[in-house]
């Protein structure tokens, strides 16, 4: 749901506007509320508070006594009762109005277990094609959830199709939730200015990792006032080795000395492809503004699975296929209850490669790097059947 709110003073009458209608039925146990403030200070949030419709239960009471309503499980399927196709009549219907009593647990309560019903393992794999792994500690049986960092994000494929959970050569049944949050990672800045350019200011940011999905560059400025035009991009390489520059972004970026503090903020349109990326802007006549503090936000995005409680076996997280699919799970026919299950935060641990050395070693290179290397492993090749072919006796 999106809205606007406000406060504001009009001589000397205070008008104010601070609610967000919901028209849903909110089925999480989270709500997340994102507040942009565009050129604005940071709004100040002292709490939240919600409101809810008041939902009358009308039922007819043949006799006098006691009578028990029940409530508390999530799982249970919505009943279906006859008197649904009398819903319009029973609204207008004389009542009377009982009030229940306070809530009180039954002792031998068991939840029931929607999840059961899942296959804890799919079909086996292949993992040949797969380049790097995590592991997964699993603190407890049940729904896990993994938040994936900038690492994976960086060498999966960008819309994630390629990961898969794996334990032995079987896969785990999971879900994508792709949510609204982001995260932030500091970005390490080198001034970068071109001598031959002296009315240009250039930064080098350096990403965590080369590919590192993020959407945003955000930054403070020490300069009381300026309105430069910000250019962001970087440098890639094309099939043939040769570099050329790719725009990542535009802004327009304004200060003035009554302003309060603010963060400068630049939206990427495309996902970065490398490690490094240039900021850079024309100070025209003026004196060349002061950038620090450089951040990037990428999208939080969760991986969610069920966990067996009796299992021993390691439990790891592939990606870094290129070529591979989106996997094809029933889980799908449940990722309502999946989803609103309670869930343990899986951790991963140190990733890993798992190709060969030769493999690992091209994965480093780009460009012309790495036709120079695969023609100076074809010279050496061409020289070892040279020199096995003088070895070998001549026929008589």
């Amino acid at each position: 749901m999106r809205g606007s709110i406000y406060r504001v003073d009009l001589n000397g009458k205070i008008e104010s506007y601070v609610e967000i209608p919901i028209d849903t039925q909110i089925r999480g146990r989270q709500l997340i509320v994102l507040i942009d403030n565009g050129d604005s200070p940071p709004l100040v949030i002292d709490a939240v508070d919600a409101d809810r419709r008041v939902t009358q239960l009308i039922f007819l009471a043949r006799e006098q006594g006691r009578y028990q309503l029940l409530s508390g499980t999530p799982q249970c399927s919505t009943p279906r009762y006859d008197l649904s196709e009398l819903g319009d009549q029973l609204k207008s219907a004389a009542a009377i109005e009982l009030r229940p009593a306070a809530l009180v647990a039954i002792p031998d309560y068991k939840p029931l277990d929607n999840l059961s019903a899942l296959p804890l393992t799919g079909a086996r794999i292949d993992l040949a094609a797969w380049k790097f792994r995590n592991p997964v500690q699993v603190s407890k049986a049940g729904a896990q959830q993994i938040e994936l960092g900038p690492d994976v994000l960086a060498r999966a494929a960008p819309d994630q199709r390629d990961l898969r959970i794996v334990t032995e050569d079987r896969q785990l049944p999971f879900l994508l939730e792709r949510t609204s949050i982001s995260r932030s990672v500091p970005l390490p800045q080198i001034a970068a200015d071109d001598p031959k350019k002296p009315r240009l200011s250039r930064w080098s940011l350096r990403l965590p990792q080369a590919g590192t999905p993020i959407t945003r560059v955000t930054c403070a400025s020490g300069s009381a006032l300026f309105q430069r035009e910000m250019r962001l991009w970087e440098e890639v390489a094309d099939e043939r080795g040769d570099t050329f520059p790719r725009e990542l972004g535009r802004a327009n970026w304004k200060k003035a000395p009554n302003q309060a503090a603010r963060e400068f903020a630049i939206q990427l349109e495309v996902t970065p492809r490398s490690g490094t990326l240039f900021l850079e802007t024309d100070n025209g006549d003026n004196r060349p503004i002061e950038l620090h503090d450089f951040r990037g936000n990428y999208p939080v995005t969760r991986v969610v699975f069920k966990a067996a409680s009796d299992s021993t076996q390691a439990i790891w997280i592939y990606y870094g296929n290129p070529s591979a699919a989106f996997p094809r799970y029933d889980v799908t026919l449940v990722a309502d209850q999946l989803f609103r299950a309670e869930r343990a935060a899986a951790t991963l641990g140190p990733q890993e490669g798992t190709g060969s050395k030769t493999e690992r070693i091209t994965q480093t290179l780009s460009g012309s790097a790495r036709y120079i290397f695969w023609g100076i492993l074809g010279l050496v090749v061409a020289g070892l059947l040279l020199l096995i072919s003088r070895l070998l006796p001549r026929n008589q």
